[in-house]
Protein backbone atom coordinates (compact mmCIF):
# COMPACT_ATOMS: atom_id res chain seq x y z
CA UNK A 1 0.00 0.00 0.00
CA UNK A 2 1.07 3.37 -0.78
CA UNK A 3 0.50 5.10 2.48
CA UNK A 4 1.88 2.45 4.33
CA UNK A 5 5.07 2.53 2.42
CA UNK A 6 4.91 6.73 2.81
CA UNK A 7 4.70 6.33 6.23
CA UNK A 8 7.54 3.88 6.88
CA UNK A 9 9.72 5.89 4.72
CA UNK A 10 8.42 8.84 7.40
CA UNK A 11 8.97 7.08 10.26
CA UNK A 12 12.45 6.12 9.36
CA UNK A 13 13.26 9.79 8.40
CA UNK A 14 11.98 10.68 11.84
CA UNK A 15 14.19 7.88 13.37
CA UNK A 16 17.57 9.26 11.85
CA UNK A 17 16.27 12.76 13.34
CA UNK A 18 15.87 11.58 16.63
CA UNK A 19 19.14 10.24 16.61
CA UNK A 20 20.77 13.30 15.00
CA UNK A 21 19.50 15.90 17.56
CA UNK A 22 18.71 13.90 20.84
CA UNK A 23 21.85 11.74 20.68
CA UNK A 24 24.39 14.77 20.07
CA UNK A 25 22.05 16.51 23.20
CA UNK A 26 22.58 13.97 25.59
CA UNK A 27 19.15 14.17 26.78
CA UNK A 28 16.08 13.70 25.69
CA UNK A 29 14.56 16.77 27.80
CA UNK A 30 14.74 19.23 25.45
CA UNK A 31 11.44 20.63 24.63
CA UNK A 32 12.65 22.47 21.18
CA UNK A 33 13.63 19.22 20.02
CA UNK A 34 10.09 17.92 20.38
CA UNK A 35 8.36 20.79 19.04
CA UNK A 36 10.59 20.59 16.00
CA UNK A 37 9.41 17.07 16.06
CA UNK A 38 6.19 17.60 16.42
CA UNK A 39 5.94 20.57 13.79
CA UNK A 40 7.79 18.73 10.95
CA UNK A 41 6.71 15.27 11.18
CA UNK A 42 2.75 16.30 11.36
CA UNK A 43 2.85 18.45 9.01
CA UNK A 44 4.80 15.86 6.42
CA UNK A 45 2.10 13.08 7.60
CA UNK A 46 -0.89 15.22 6.79
CA UNK A 47 0.73 15.90 3.71
CA UNK A 48 1.36 12.23 2.79
CA UNK A 49 -2.16 11.53 3.85
CA UNK A 50 -3.55 14.58 1.61
CA UNK A 51 -1.59 13.14 -1.30
CA UNK A 52 -2.39 9.51 -0.73
CA UNK A 53 -6.50 10.62 -1.42
CA UNK A 54 -5.88 13.18 -3.52
CA UNK A 55 -2.35 12.50 -5.96
CA UNK A 56 -1.08 9.18 -5.52
CA UNK A 57 1.27 9.94 -8.23
CA UNK A 58 2.96 12.48 -6.47
CA UNK A 59 3.22 10.41 -3.44
CA UNK A 60 4.57 7.38 -5.67
CA UNK A 61 6.85 9.84 -7.30
CA UNK A 62 8.54 11.21 -4.12
CA UNK A 63 9.16 8.32 -2.37
CA UNK A 64 12.29 7.78 -5.09
CA UNK A 65 15.57 8.11 -4.06
CA UNK A 66 17.50 7.74 -7.21
CA UNK A 67 15.97 7.08 -10.59
CA UNK A 68 18.12 5.97 -14.29
CA UNK A 69 16.64 8.23 -16.08
CA UNK A 70 17.82 11.12 -13.35
CA UNK A 71 21.39 13.02 -14.09
CA UNK A 72 24.39 11.80 -12.56
CA UNK A 73 25.23 15.29 -10.97
CA UNK A 74 21.91 14.92 -9.17
CA UNK A 75 22.17 11.79 -7.70
CA UNK A 76 25.11 12.73 -5.84
CA UNK A 77 23.41 16.17 -4.98
CA UNK A 78 20.65 14.17 -3.31
CA UNK A 79 22.87 11.87 -1.50
CA UNK A 80 25.64 15.24 -0.44
CA UNK A 81 22.17 17.19 0.26
CA UNK A 82 20.94 14.36 2.71
CA UNK A 83 23.87 13.58 4.66
CA UNK A 84 24.96 17.31 5.21
CA UNK A 85 21.06 17.54 6.00
CA UNK A 86 21.88 14.91 9.44
CA UNK A 87 25.22 16.73 9.93
CA UNK A 88 24.03 20.00 10.22
CA UNK A 89 21.61 18.58 12.92
CA UNK A 90 23.86 17.50 14.35
CA UNK A 91 26.29 20.35 14.79
CA UNK A 92 22.82 22.48 16.06
CA UNK A 93 22.59 19.72 18.71
CA UNK A 94 26.00 20.57 19.48
CA UNK A 95 25.76 24.17 19.67
CA UNK A 96 22.50 24.62 21.28
CA UNK A 97 22.82 21.76 24.05
CA UNK A 98 26.78 21.35 24.64
CA UNK A 99 28.70 24.06 23.95
CA UNK A 100 26.47 27.22 24.66
CA UNK A 101 28.99 29.44 23.08
CA UNK A 102 26.77 32.37 21.66
CA UNK A 103 23.34 32.78 23.14
CA UNK A 104 20.61 33.56 20.75
CA UNK A 105 17.80 36.26 21.80
CA UNK A 106 14.43 34.89 22.29
CA UNK A 107 12.84 36.93 19.53
CA UNK A 108 15.36 35.31 17.12
CA UNK A 109 14.52 31.90 18.62
CA UNK A 110 10.30 32.84 17.89
CA UNK A 111 11.88 34.53 14.50
CA UNK A 112 12.98 31.08 13.76
CA UNK A 113 9.67 29.21 14.72
CA UNK A 114 7.76 31.57 12.44
CA UNK A 115 10.52 30.98 9.54
CA UNK A 116 10.05 27.64 9.89
CA UNK A 117 6.30 27.53 9.60
CA UNK A 118 6.54 29.76 6.78
CA UNK A 119 8.55 27.22 5.14
CA UNK A 120 6.56 24.05 5.70
CA UNK A 121 3.81 26.09 4.44
CA UNK A 122 5.62 27.00 1.41
CA UNK A 123 6.10 23.09 1.09
CA UNK A 124 2.81 22.13 1.07
CA UNK A 125 0.93 24.81 -0.88
CA UNK A 126 3.85 23.70 -3.48
CA UNK A 127 3.33 20.34 -3.88
CA UNK A 128 -0.60 20.83 -3.79
CA UNK A 129 0.22 22.84 -7.20
CA UNK A 130 2.51 20.76 -9.15
CA UNK A 131 1.61 17.60 -9.55
CA UNK A 132 4.63 16.89 -11.19
CA UNK A 133 6.96 18.24 -7.74
CA UNK A 134 9.61 15.25 -7.67
CA UNK A 135 12.44 15.02 -5.01
CA UNK A 136 14.71 14.49 -8.12
CA UNK A 137 15.48 16.57 -11.53
CA UNK A 138 14.34 14.49 -14.08
CA UNK A 139 11.28 14.87 -16.75
CA UNK A 140 8.48 12.56 -15.87
CA UNK A 141 7.66 11.26 -19.55
CA UNK A 142 5.31 8.13 -18.17
CA UNK A 143 3.06 10.81 -16.07
CA UNK A 144 2.81 13.50 -18.77
CA UNK A 145 4.94 16.15 -17.69
CA UNK A 146 3.49 19.25 -19.10
CA UNK A 147 5.04 22.93 -17.49
CA UNK A 148 3.11 24.65 -14.08
CA UNK A 149 2.58 28.07 -13.51
CA UNK A 150 -0.16 28.87 -11.41
CA UNK A 151 -0.04 28.93 -7.62
CA UNK A 152 3.50 30.07 -6.26
CA UNK A 153 4.84 29.54 -9.90
CA UNK A 154 3.08 32.63 -10.93
CA UNK A 155 5.91 34.31 -8.59
CA UNK A 156 8.72 32.13 -8.79
CA UNK A 157 10.77 29.51 -10.67
CA UNK A 158 11.30 27.25 -7.21
CA UNK A 159 9.06 27.91 -4.91
CA UNK A 160 9.95 24.50 -3.33
CA UNK A 161 13.64 25.47 -2.96
CA UNK A 162 12.32 29.01 -1.23
CA UNK A 163 10.84 27.10 1.33
CA UNK A 164 13.77 25.17 1.63
CA UNK A 165 15.80 28.56 1.93
CA UNK A 166 13.46 29.70 4.68
CA UNK A 167 13.96 25.92 6.37
CA UNK A 168 17.41 26.38 6.68
CA UNK A 169 17.08 30.21 7.92
CA UNK A 170 14.30 29.21 10.31
CA UNK A 171 15.51 25.50 12.12
CA UNK A 172 19.06 26.91 13.42
CA UNK A 173 17.15 30.10 14.88
CA UNK A 174 14.56 28.20 16.73
CA UNK A 175 17.33 26.03 17.96
CA UNK A 176 19.31 29.02 19.00
CA UNK A 177 22.42 27.31 16.95
CA UNK A 178 24.58 30.73 15.54
CA UNK A 179 26.89 27.89 14.08
CA UNK A 180 23.55 26.33 12.15
CA UNK A 181 22.56 29.39 11.04
CA UNK A 182 26.11 30.14 9.51
CA UNK A 183 25.62 27.23 7.61
CA UNK A 184 22.56 28.56 5.76
CA UNK A 185 24.29 29.83 3.14
CA UNK A 186 25.48 26.58 2.02
CA UNK A 187 22.69 25.28 1.44
CA UNK A 188 21.42 28.14 -0.18
CA UNK A 189 24.32 28.04 -2.39
CA UNK A 190 23.59 24.01 -3.13
CA UNK A 191 19.67 25.07 -3.65
CA UNK A 192 21.03 27.64 -6.42
CA UNK A 193 23.69 25.15 -8.21
CA UNK A 194 20.84 23.12 -8.41
CA UNK A 195 17.83 25.24 -9.93
CA UNK A 196 20.74 26.40 -12.55
CA UNK A 197 21.03 22.92 -13.39
CA UNK A 198 17.52 21.74 -12.96
CA UNK A 199 16.20 24.81 -15.76
CA UNK A 200 19.21 23.62 -18.28
CA UNK A 201 17.65 20.53 -18.51
CA UNK A 202 13.73 21.99 -18.36
CA UNK A 203 14.95 24.36 -21.25
CA UNK A 204 16.04 21.50 -23.15
CA UNK A 205 13.16 19.19 -22.47
CA UNK A 206 9.74 20.52 -21.41
CA UNK A 207 7.97 22.85 -24.14
CA UNK A 208 6.95 26.03 -22.78
CA UNK A 209 9.65 26.55 -20.04
CA UNK A 210 12.41 28.78 -21.80
CA UNK A 211 9.75 30.94 -21.92
CA UNK A 212 8.68 30.53 -18.61
CA UNK A 213 11.50 31.83 -17.50
CA UNK A 214 11.30 34.95 -19.01
CA UNK A 215 7.96 35.36 -17.67
CA UNK A 216 8.95 34.79 -14.11
CA UNK A 217 12.45 36.02 -14.17
CA UNK A 218 12.83 35.21 -10.24
CA UNK A 219 14.10 31.30 -9.16
CA UNK A 220 13.65 32.22 -5.29
CA UNK A 221 12.31 35.43 -4.38
CA UNK A 222 9.15 37.15 -6.11
CA UNK A 223 8.97 40.42 -7.29
CA UNK A 224 6.03 41.48 -5.05
CA UNK A 225 4.76 44.89 -7.17
CA UNK A 226 4.74 42.72 -10.23
CA UNK A 227 2.99 39.47 -9.68
CA UNK A 228 -0.63 40.31 -10.42
CA UNK A 229 0.84 41.35 -13.86
CA UNK A 230 2.54 38.20 -14.39
CA UNK A 231 -0.19 35.95 -13.02
CA UNK A 232 -2.10 37.75 -15.77
CA UNK A 233 0.27 36.60 -18.50
CA UNK A 234 0.38 33.32 -17.41
CA UNK A 235 -3.07 32.41 -16.49
CA UNK A 236 -3.38 30.06 -19.45
CA UNK A 237 0.59 28.12 -18.57
CA UNK A 238 0.86 25.29 -16.49
CA UNK A 239 4.71 24.71 -15.24
CA UNK A 240 7.19 22.93 -13.31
Amino acid sequence: MILAKALGALWLVFLLTCVALFVPAGTLSWTAGWIFLLLFFGWMTVLALWLSRNDPGLLIERLSLLKADQPVWDRIWVLLCYALSLAWLVLISLDARRWHRLQVPLWLQLLGALLLLCALTMIVATMRTNRFLSPLVRLQSERGHTLVSDGPYASVRHPLYSGACLFYLGVPLFFGSWEGFACAPLFMGLLYLRAVLEERLLCRALPGYEQYMQEVPRRFLPRFSSRRQRHTSLADGKDR
